[in-house]
């Protein structure tokens, strides 16, 4: 175990029947970073998150988390870790100050003045019960739940889909605040790219049970460039571009997005002799679209509703 990985694995593989949801994962998250976990749906991310957790039984390969392995996590390794899902799981009949109260009995960290902060910060009555709260609310709850035993860990997968606008901008202030803690790891799912880019300081991503992508944030997004060639008349073909993930034919203009971008995709691209030649800048939603998205040419939509008699 590297000590400056707070979670390792290698080789980690997990099947449903013929099928691998997981295959030969092989994932190093740095202690004190903030880790995003990305994939279309179907890609095996809760499924890895569950086997870190030890609440999936791998099919083989290996996994540790907090120097300890994952097959066999002791419960003081579970009280340092935080674990909050999208299903925001809790007891109907509990009202808010009960589950705070029943949560504090299985961590001797508990730290009530981080609940009592939390569910405040969401304008959550103690006494309120959880079967009448909003979805954002019990995001909330949740949130106070996880965050006040003070995990060393903390382990997010999509915590904040579905939810309203004002209630996610409260959950992603309080990660914001969390990362000012330089020794609190945050290892998360979301398919938010947008909170991704304000948090996030490496980046994995799995693409068909996968992993495809496993950098620090800026270097990804500087590997995935795009670029808009315009020409006087019809665009020529594009073949053989070093790189090419996608490209886009409108009128008179080629617009390409390209991976690993360098001498050799630039000679290619001048070899096309256009009149103009362009960088476009890439938000990271365009970057990850780009780079799992169906390969090869293509045209825009509307260009093609406009070309049918």
């Amino acid at each position: 175990m590297n000590e400056q990985s707070v979670i390792q694995t290698r080789g980690l593989t997990r099947y449903f029947g013929a099928k691998p949801a997981v295959h030969d994962l092989n994932l190093e998250v740095p202690r004190g970073s903030v880790f995003a976990f990305l994939g279309r749906n179907g890609s095996g991310k809760t499924t890895t998150i569950r086997m870190l957790l030890g609440l999936l039984e791998p099919t083989r390969g290996q996994g540790s988390i907090l120097g300890y392995d994952i097959r066999t996590l002791p419960p003081e390794a579970r009280a340092r870790i935080g674990y909050l899902t999208e299903e925001h799981q809790l007891y109907g009949w509990m009202s808010v100050k009960e589950c705070g109260g029943f949560q504090s009995q299985f961590y001797p960290r508990w730290n009530e003045k981080i609940f009592r902060g939390v569910i405040g910060h969401f304008s959550l009555k103690p006494a309120a019960r959880v079967k009448d709260l909003s979805r954002g609310e019990r995001a909330g709850l949740c949130l106070g739940l996880t965050l006040a035993p003070e995990p060393e860990l903390l382990i997010l997968d999509d915590p904040a889909m579905g939810l309203d606008p004002v209630a996610h901008r409260s959950l992603i202030e309080s990660m914001i605040y969390l990362t000012r803690r330089s020794d609190r790891t945050i290892f998360f799912s979301s398919h938010q790219l947008a909170d991704v880019e304000r948090v996030a300081d490496y980046v994995a991503i799995l693409d068909r049970s996968v992993l495809r992508v496993c950098c620090s944030l800026e270097t990804f997004r500087n590997s995935v460039q795009q670029v808009r060639l315009r020409f006087p008349g019809v665009p020529p073909p594009v073949q053989n571009i070093p790189g090419l993930l996608q490209a886009f034919r409108a009128e008179g203009e080629l617009r390409l997005t390209c991976v690993h971008y360098g001498a050799a995709t630039e000679q290619a691209l001048r070899a096309l002799a256009p009149a103009q030649m362009e960088m476009v800048p890439l938000s990271l939603e365009d970057a990850f679209i780009s780079y799992l998205g169906e390969r090869g040419e293509k045209s825009f939509i509307l260009s093609e509703t406009e070309a049918q008699p």
